[in-house]
């Protein structure tokens, strides 16, 4: 399972969804820092290769002005609660000279992601990829949490298209949004910082969608997100 990405509290937690016998998350652990010592190379298939990881800060919120934007504060009380299909948060992995960037849609749920390559940081096509990207599920999407960056200008396209309620975040507070900001984490696994996107080809974000989508989460009981979305569609 480490080539696939798994962590080692993944790769615990599937063993039992699947039914076979598998020792603690911790002693993988500790069996990884071991290697390290002996000049191993398993931690390299860790999440973050073993770094400490440094949180996004704010200073990327409240950025321009958004015409028309509606506060998280209005949004439906049943967002908060993760019991339904199709509340998404929607934000941007950027590259560091802001010449390319990715569009990531997660919902809150089901942690199913979507991911679309963008040329920039220009409203227009943000807009042009996420209702791409969503509307085959459009009738079963209800709403989308963004941050306030002006990448979102263009929110009440979306939100016509794919007849959905929009909403964004209070300034400074990337939690609401908690969910993408894991994921985008996610992503770096395999998008690293300093990547070239002129490199990246559409292809490639097709096969880092599937892998997040086929990678079992702690949240969803071991589940991966497409068996999660599968079950909500059966039932």
């Amino acid at each position: 399972m480490k080539e696939e990405g798994y962590s080692p509290e993944q790769i615990k937690g599937r063993s039992n969804v699947e039914g076979f016998a598998m020792v603690s998350h911790e002693t993988m652990y500790r069996w990884i820092w071991e290697d390290k010592r002996k000049k191993g190379t398993l931690y390299q298939y860790l999440r973050r290769k073993g770094k400490k990881y440094n949180k996004r800060g704010n200073s990327l919120a409240g950025r321009g002005y958004i015409p028309n934007r509606v506060d998280i504060e209005e949004r439906p009380a049943i967002v908060n609660l993760k019991e339904r299909f199709g509340d998404l948060e929607i934000d941007t992995v950027l590259r560091s000279n802001h010449k390319g960037a990715l569009v990531t849609i997660n919902d809150r749920l089901t942690s199913k992601v979507w991911i679309r390559k963008l040329s920039g940081k220009d409203a227009a096509p943000l807009a042009l990829k996420t209702i791409e990207a969503l509307q085959p599920i459009k009738d079963l999407i209800h709403t989308i949490t963004a941050d306030n960056g002006k990448e979102f200008a263009r929110h009440q396209e979306i939100a016509e298209k794919l007849e959905i309620s929009f909403y964004f975040c209070t300034p400074c507070h990337s939690w609401e949004r908690g969910a993408n900001e894991n994921m985008n984490g996610l992503i770096r696994q395999y998008i690293p910082k300093g990547t070239d996107f002129s490199e990246i080809t559409d292809e490639f974000v097709t096969w880092v969608e599937n892998k997040l989508n086929n990678r079992p989460r702690k949240r969803l009981g071991y589940l991966t997100p497409n068996e999660k979305f599968n079950l909500l569609l059966t039932n």
